[in-house]
């Protein structure tokens, strides 16, 4: 009974989530004219910073959807080829399912690999040990190579820091950490890097304004 509840809860959870997402993006035109006239009307000052803070973060995380998609096609395509020339069973179904499991950032393909484990175990024990060396094989590669050159790209972060934002985030969220830390990381990066070059170009006029007044 408690392991029906949890799953009646979490598909209703999902369920109200979805019909709720469905809502803001049939009156995201409503919404955005709403909340910049409350930001006119309470932060005139800033309504110009936060306009253009909100716009970045918009991109960013359209750019990290649009590279998490790139990612997984890259990634189940690797699968289905390698078992496909390995002569493994289950390859198609294995690419795709990989696929889908691997929009989770870093960790989700292991999802796909517990799967794709149990079915080739049912089959064939020495299938499924083959299968797991492959998928640790090239698991190695798409998390320290393929994943953070695609998507740190596509939102414009160093390969470093998105190990870093998946790592961190994980820790303190979960999944859910993992998802959003990334393009999190990616706007505060832009912002900082924004204001470290205006104050270095700050310091460089100064010092050519001291440099003439010495002169």
């Amino acid at each position: 009974m408690t392991a029906a509840g949890a799953i009646v809860s979490g598909i209703t959870s999902v369920f109200i989530g979805f019909v709720f997402a469905v809502y803001i993006l049939l009156q995201k035109e409503v919404l955005c004219r709403q909340f910049k006239k409350l930001i006119q009307a309470f932060l005139p000052a800033r309504a110009e910073a936060v306009f253009r803070v909100a716009a970045l973060t918009e991109r960013t995380f359209s750019k990290f959807l649009a590279g998490q998609c790139v990612e997984a096609v890259i990634l189940g395509t690797m699968f289905f080829l390698v078992l496909t020339f390995c002569r493994l069973p289950y390859a198609l179904l294995i690419g795709v399912l990989i696929a889908f499991t691997a929009l989770i950032p870093v960790f989700g393909a292991f999802i796909g690999w517990f799967i794709g484990a149990f079915l080739m175990l049912m089959v064939n024990p020495l299938q499924a040990l083959i299968f797991t060396v492959i998928f640790l094989i090239l698991q190695q590669i798409e998390g320290n190579l393929i994943y953070p050159h695609v998507v740190g790209n596509s939102v414009g972060l160093p390969s470093i820091w998105v190990l870093a934002a998946v790592t961190l985030g994980g820790s303190m969220m979960g999944i859910l950490g993992m998802l959003i830390f990334i393009p999190l990381c990616s706007v505060a990066y832009t912002l900082l890097k924004e204001k470290v070059n205006r104050n270095l170009e700050r310091q460089a006029k100064r010092e050519e304004e001291h440099e003439k007044a010495d002169s």
